[in-house]
């Protein structure tokens, strides 16, 4: 059933089918993002993906469709608190449909049925600091930066001397032979809904 769409976008209850077609996603080319290579994932890792990720009721996920019926993303809200009506967004996409607005269109069609539908009253994300074109996609919905602190980061077998690293060298810092990375938090609120 379809919960939000915009011009381009429809947004459905992620489904097991849609997370199996997450292998057959595009690759990041940038090393810093890894982590959203889901087409690197076999079967069974993307149902495990899955079920943890369905397995609490303090999270709920949404696939993202494009106007050829492509699943092309799909956003999440976890933590969860109903009584501060509040949680926090994930974003992934992917890669063969990045930078053409499809991420603006659907946090935008998103946001709509969180804060009318879901009734909530303020949603919170974190980005890193060296993903700038998330940024200014969360920018272009309304989201502001409220917070900015250091976090363990992922891969901690980063090539120092790559390229991409070395481009965005001032969002990490060394420290105990730990590679960290600066994180923005950001928040929107229903006042953005007119």
């Amino acid at each position: 059933m379809e919960i939000a769409s915009g011009e381009r976008i429809k947004i459905y209850h992620l489904t097991l089918e849609d997370v199996m077609l997450m292998s057959k996603w595009g690759i990041h080319k940038n090393p810093l993002f890894n982590d959203y290579n889901f087409s690197a994932m076999n079967n069974d890792e993307l149902i495990e993906w899955y079920r943890f990720k369905t397995s609490f009721k303090s999270k709920k996920y949404f696939s993202v469709y494009n106007e050829e019926d492509n699943f092309i993303g799909y956003l999440g809200i976890k933590n969860i608190r109903n009584i501060m009506k509040e949680s926090t967004l994930g974003v992934a996409f992917d890669p063969n449909y990045m930078n053409q607005g499809y991420g603006t269109e659907a946090i935008k069609a998103f946001l709509k049925y969180y804060f009318i539908n879901l009734n909530m009253r303020i949603l919170f994300l974190k980005v890193a600091k060296f993903n700038k074109r998330a940024k200014r996609c969360y920018e272009k919905c309304g989201f502001v930066v409220c917070n900015e602190y250091l976090k363990i980061y992922d891969n901690q077998l980063l090539d120092l001397n790559n390229p991409y690293y070395l481009e965005e060298k001032d969002s990490f810092v060394i420290k105990n032979k730990k590679i960290y990375n600066y994180i923005y938090k950001m928040k929107v609120d229903k006042k953005i809904i007119k």
